[in-house]
This record gives C-alpha cells, sequence and structure tokens, in this order.
C-alpha cells in the first residue's frame, strides 16, 4: 500500500475516515460527467471498498488526493488493473473546485513514476472518454501518446499511454 509524496499532495491509501470528502467529490455531477454519472455515498464507499481490495490483491490502487496545505481528500489517483483491463492504468479524478491547479498532472507524474521505478512496470496506459479533453491534456502533460481506441462499457475510449523508453 504505497504513499506517495509530491510538493503539494499526499497520495496516500483510501479510509472509510474519507467517506465524506470522497463521497461529495463523486456526488458531483460534473467531475463524474465521463465517469459513469454522480455516485450516492453507497456508491462513493463501495469504490472506496473495490479500491482497498485492489490494493490488498495487486500492492497498489487508487489512493486518497490530500493536499498538503489544507488535509482535505481532494481527489484519487492511484494506478489501476482489474483482471480482464487492457492494461496497467494510471488515473484521476479530482474535486471540481482544485481543477486547473496542476494536481492531476502532478499525482499522474507521480504514479507514472512509481510503476516505472518501483512497480518495474514496462508499459503504462491511461483510459480517456473522448469529450474529456481535460484528462487528455493531463496524460500528453505526464509523457503519453495517444495509442487507439477501446471498446467497454458500452462505448468507445482513447488509449493514451507511454513505456519505460518514452519517459521524457
Amino acid at each position: 500500500m504505497p504513499t506517495l509524496e509530491t510538493e503539494r499532495l499526499i497520495l496516500r491509501p483510501l479510509t472509510e475516515d474519507d467517506v465524506d470528502e470522497f463521497a461529495a467529490i463523486v456526488a458531483d455531477p460534473e467531475v463524474q460527467r465521463f465517469m459513469g454519472g454522480p455516485k450516492t455515498r453507497v456508491e462513493a464507499w463501495r469504490q472506496l471498498a473495490l479500491f482497498r481490495g485492489h490494493d490488498a490483491l495487486r500492492g497498489f490502487s487508487q489512493n486518497a488526493v490530500v493536499e498538503r496545505s489544507t488535509g482535505r481528500v481532494v481527489g484519487r489517483s492511484g494506478l489501476w488493473l482489474p483482471e480482464g483491463w487492457p492494461g496497467l492504468e494510471v488515473g484521476w479524478v479530482l474535486a471540481r473546485d482544485t481543477w486547473g491547479r496542476g494536481y492531476a498532472t502532478e499525482a499522474g507524474r507521480a504514479w507514472r513514476d512509481w510503476a516505472f521505478d518501483v512497480l518495474g512496470a514496462d508499459d503504462l496506459i491511461s483510459i480517456i472518454h473522448p469529450q474529456n479533453v481535460a484528462s487528455v491534456r493531463v496524460a500528453e502533460r505526464i509523457g503519453h501518446a495517444p495509442r487507439g481506441v477501446v471498446t467497454m462499457f458500452d462505448g468507445e475510449f482513447l488509449v493514451y499511454g507511454q513505456t519505460r523508453e518514452k519517459l521524457p
């Protein structure tokens, strides 16, 4: 269960104490616009439990994104590789009031580096809804390039990615 630290963020495993802040983030329709729509508190708790289970099985998962200056949980970010997934994915979801601060890029870079340097991964992807221009920009900022399209969840999604050799 890794905890990563960046200049402005602490990326640590989600806990049950995070449910209130996490539920508020995933209840926001704009935050969840490309993530299947807003979630109830019960769905948020189940998602948190899913991430902790993934962590127990794989040794990594989506972690809480904690703003150092406030101690507030402002989102989730991390690595994801459930059974049948198209590759080791780095992802991010942040509270709307933090958009535009570079937190997604900062967290994405930290997880990218951890995946390559500590986990020993050779390849990393991000799966992005085609209309999610902001996430495409984050993927490009962390060094990902377009790879194509994958069909999942009854739709087509963009695949961005990079190999260890293509680190910026």
